[in-house]
Formats: C-alpha cells, sequence, structure tokens
C-alpha cells in the first residue's frame, strides 16, 4: 500500500471536492447562461436579432458602452493615482483614505444613487443651480456616470494598493537618485510592475460598470431610447413580458462578460512568464 504523507489529502476528499466545485460551477454559472442563451434562441435567430435590432435596443447598447467608456478610464486613473499616494507615501489621514476607498462596497448601490438625486436632483442641494445654467445631470448621461463610477472606483485601488506595499519603494528612489522626473520613474518603473494588477482591475471595473443595475436605476429615469442601459432595458422587456428580446439582450451583456474573461484568459496565457517574474519580484 502506497504511503500518504500527514500534509497530503485523502483521493477521495480530493475527489469529493472536486465534485462540489464542479457542481457549483456547474448550478450557479453554467446552467444560468445556458439558460440566457437558450431563452434568447427559443423563437429562432431571426427574432432574437429583430430583438436587438430595436431602436431602444441599440440606444441601450450604446449607452452600456459609453457610460464605460467614460467611467473604466477615470477610475483607473483614481486607482493608479490613490494607490502610489497609499503604499508610496506616509501622510495624515492614510487610513481614513483608504477606508473611503472602501466606502462603495459598503453602501447599497440603490442608496448611493438615491444620494447623487439628493444632490443633484431638481430638489437637491444643487438641483436650482444647475436647472438655471441648463445644465442636467440626473436623468441624464452624467448621473449615469457619476453612479456607476463610484460603485465601481474602488476595484483599481484595491487591486493595485497590495501589489504596490509589496513592491516598495527601492526601484522608485533608485530612479530617482539617478536623475529620472517623477513621471519618467512612473512610466519606467512603476508601470510596468503593476501593469498586471492595473489590467485585472480594469477588467473588473469594466464588468462592474456594465453591469450596474441598482444605483443607474434610481437616477436614470428609466427613459426608453434616452437613459436605459442594458441592465434596464433588460428589466423593461421582461416586465412588459417579451421574454426573447430581454434574454437577447441579456445574453450581450453575458457575451461581453465571456469576452472580457477570455481576453484576461488570454493575457495570462502569452505572457505568463512574465506575469510569474513580477510575482517573485
Amino acid at each position: 500500500m502506497k504511503k500518504r504523507y500527514p500534509t497530503q489529502d485523502h483521493p477521495l476528499l480530493r475527489v469529493l471536492l472536486t465534485l462540489i466545485a464542479v457542481s457549483v460551477i456547474g448550478i450557479f454559472l453554467v446552467l444560468p447562461l445556458a439558460v440566457v442563451f437558450s431563452e434568447a434562441l427559443s423563437k429562432g435567430w431571426d427574432v432574437a436579432a429583430a430583438a436587438l435590432d430595436d431602436r431602444d435596443a441599440r440606444s441601450a447598447i450604446r449607452l452600456t458602452l459609453l457610460t464605460a467608456a467614460i467611467a473604466v478610464p477615470l477610475n483607473a486613473v483614481f486607482g493608479i493615482a490613490a494607490s502610489w499616494a497609499i503604499a508610496k507615501f506616509e501622510f495624515k489621514g492614510k487610513q481614513f483614505l483608504t477606508t473611503l476607498i472602501d466606502l462603495p462596497f459598503s453602501i447599497s448601490p440603490v442608496v448611493s444613487g438615491l444620494i447623487y438625486v439628493l444632490i443633484f436632483g431638481l430638489q437637491g442641494w444643487f438641483g436650482e443651480s444647475l436647472r438655471d445654467a441648463n445644465i442636467k445631470i440626473i436623468f441624464a448621461l452624467p448621473g449615469i456616470v457619476l453612479a456607476t463610477i463610484f460603485v465601481t472606483f474602488p476595484f483599481v485601488a484595491r487591486e493595485l494598493i497590495p501589489l504596490m506595499q509589496d513592491q516598495g519603494r527601492d526601484e522608485e528612489e533608485a530612479a530617482t537618485s539617478l536623475g529620472a522626473s517623477g513621471f519618467q520613474t512612473f512610466l519606467r518603473v512603476t508601470l510596468p510592475n503593476i501593469k498586471w494588477g492595473l489590467l485585472y482591475g480594469i477588467l473588473l471595473c469594466n464588468a462592474r460598470a456594465m453591469g450596474e443595475f441598482g444605483a443607474v436605476s434610481v437616477v436614470s429615469g428609466h427613459i426608453r431610447g434616452l437613459t436605459n442601459t442594458m441592465p434596464l432595458h433588460v428589466e423593461v422587456l421582461y416586465n412588459d413580458y417579451q421574454y426573447v428580446g430581454a434574454f437577447a439582450v441579456a445574453s450581450v451583456l453575458a457575451l461581453l462578460a465571456i469576452v472580457t474573461l477570455i481576453v484576461k484568459s488570454l493575457l495570462e496565457w502569452r505572457f505568463a512568464d512574465e506575469i510569474a517574474a513580477t510575482h517573485r519580484h
């Protein structure tokens, strides 16, 4: 009989844990995806394509992509700046800043959307001033972008902070002592060391931005063809008993998520050695 070391798991335990993991993934991930696509195509490709070619659906898709295109780069800039400040410098209020970054994780997205309504709505703090200046934030693109930024801004920072703290400041200090400017130090030393963490943070941020429902639902006003993003449009179609259209739009969201995961996996496979070297560093 083959000797089994005390720290080695029993073969039956490994099989059991594998079966549990596969079952959970199948039930909670694969099965819902299969249902979405099967329902979207239940009446044929033509019906699903017609639902996606609808004016309101095209508007929802454009608005979702535009919102993500604005929110994700802004959150990437914020995440890099906040992470660099927290990991590389000592200053008063550092712990408070770290706590604030986690704030969207502890507040319901619906509450965060309501806060923006109370600030920028017609009856809000700046409502009259914005109306007099003919600036519309709530029930318009700016409000949707602001709500999306709020619920997604921790992702990049939370990915980079522990990475930068683990790397320390030795390389930046060496570059500075050799005459490099702050921008050169960031571009040639800091950025190459954090690029994979930055990529993961951006991917997570983008996925959440495109799928956000609660906060956007409050500030959008649910105006068809104008302020409905894809998740909101799915809800509208489903409530109107247009199930094929709802699942067709939902399938686009699912495809975007799958594409994100594929891109992430391809980058990991393509640059596996470089990623491993960065982690070892």
